[in-house]
């Protein structure tokens, strides 16, 4: 797309930037590492080292060259790889060790590239579980321990193929022994239902095998650009989501701007814009404060669902007016330790797992970065990420499930993850017995609404 940027835009895009925290969050860069895929796995954690230098070894620069010259902070820069599955499964004897080899590879060469995160420690089991799939997921809590960048995700249903249940149960237990023997593990882990191939937000994030040997997808941010425009509206519901979307397009068009440029200079394809609304654990830079400035007094109230709705759906307007190339997630995130609005409601007992399972119907997103009780049951846990993965199956929509039991923690207790990954209070979760249900085992076939040939 060309661009015909008047002095107007200019002047209001370095508003958006210096008073109300416009950036790009980040700037993922896909890599196909099938060709890396070896015999022995001493071999292929080479080739994908290699691999990895080769097609980032400028990336770092090239995009720390293009935010001086165009003047828009980014974040973060990121890399997504092919389903490192695929890989174990090409190996001549593949093995957990194997599968922890090759993280350790991926996250070394993130730290010597600069990258903040590395995803693409993925399986897909949406329908079932190769043999490399079943060594990757029961890798993940050893790699997670032996890791800091490494970012894993599992697909565990979609519309199409309905909800594999025998996974989702072995994801509560994995997701509890990563708690134990690791801090930030499972921070950097999420279960997933209808994932995209091109999310560029951490830890989704894996270069689909349909997408060309390199490509860019950009995550755009902005929560707080829309939340002073919010706060300058007093008219009807028509006026605010005319006020949201305009805003909205304003940001994507930066956004495209941006990974138009970086994808130039590196010479690989432009993929996409996810332009979901992504807050961080700074002031004014939330999500939760721009429901609550819509007029309701604590997000998680009453009103809220429709509010997020509504934000949703009028950033996704603005959002495919600006640009052709929407893609990933394209919501509105409501991370509890990491939006500083929703870290406020969680502590002061405003809103509660069930309300996050509410909104999370209408923001393409799901539950982001909870921090539950250490002792919570992992059956309990398989649960509840039933519950969120059915809301995606059953609405053909994006969502993800990111908990993060607490080890030693409990109801109430506050724990500091550091970063953006934020803070938080740990919250209350259910203790009703579902181990009976979670453990009926196969998989929960498609709805009817799936079929669509």
């Amino acid at each position: 797309m060309n661009f015909m940027v008047t002095s107007d835009e200019i002047l209001e895009t370095i508003k958006m930037v210096k008073v109300e925290q416009l950036d790009i969050r980040t700037v993922t860069l896909g890599i196909n590492l099938l060709d890396c895929a070896k015999n022995d796995v001493g071999h292929t954690c080479e080739r994908i080292a290699e691999k990895l230098e080769d097609k980032a070894g400028d990336f770092v620069e090239i995009v720390n060259g293009v935010q001086e010259d165009f003047g828009i902070p980014i974040v973060n820069k990121r890399i997504a790889v092919t389903p490192i599955s695929l890989i174990i499964n090409a190996l001549g004897m593949p093995s957990k060790k194997a599968a922890v080899k090759i993280a350790t590879t991926l996250d070394e060469a993130a730290e010597d590239l600069g990258i903040n995160f590395i995803g693409g420690y993925t399986a897909l089991v949406h329908r079932a579980a190769s043999l490399g799939d079943n060594i990757l997921i029961e890798s993940i809590p050893e790699a997670m321990e032996a890791t800091e960048r490494l970012c894993s995700s599992v697909v565990v249903a979609s519309t199409r193929d309905g909800i594999n249940m025998d996974e989702i149960l072995r994801m509560g237990r994995i997701i509890k022994k990563t708690s134990e023997i690791s801090e930030t593990g499972c921070a950097r882990l999420v279960v997933l239902a209808n994932a995209p191939e091109d999310i560029p937000f951490m830890p989704g994030a894996y270069h689909g095998i349909g997408n060309s040997d390199a490509s860019i997808n950009v995550g755009i941010s902005g929560p707080g650009v829309v939340r002073a425009a919010v706060e300058k509206t007093d008219g009807n519901f028509m006026d605010l989501c005319d006020t949201i979307k305009r805003v909205s397009f304003k940001i994507v068009r930066a956004g495209e701007l941006i990974g138009e440029e970086v994808a130039k200079r590196m010479k690989v394809d432009f993929g996409s814009i996810d332009l979901s609304l992504a807050p961080t654990p700074a002031v004014g830079d939330s999500v939760a404060k721009i429901i609550e400035d819509m007029g309701i007094e604590h997000c998680g109230g009453p009103g809220s669902t429709c509010a997020l709705a509504l934000l949703t759906d009028a950033v996704k307007k603005g959002g495919i007016m600006a640009s052709s190339r929407i893609g990933g997630y394209s919501g509105a995130f409501i991370p509890v330790s990491e939006d500083r609005g929703m870290i406020e409601v969680a502590k002061a007992g405003h809103i509660n797992i069930e309300k996050l399972e509410a909104m999370t119907s209408v923001c393409s997103v799901g539950l982001d970065m909870v921090p539950i009780p250490g002792d919570t049951p992992e059956e309990i846990i398989a649960g509840i990420i039933a519950d969120e993965i059915a809301i995606g199956v059953y609405n053909n929509k994006t969502v993800g499930v990111r908990l993060v039991p607490i080890k030693g923690k409990r109801e109430g207790d506050y724990v500091h993850f550091g970063g953006l990954l934020g803070e938080g209070a740990v919250m209350p979760v259910k203790k009703i017995d579902c181990s009976k249900f979670v453990k009926r085992g196969g998989r929960i076939p498609a709805s009817v609404t799936s079929f669509r040939n």
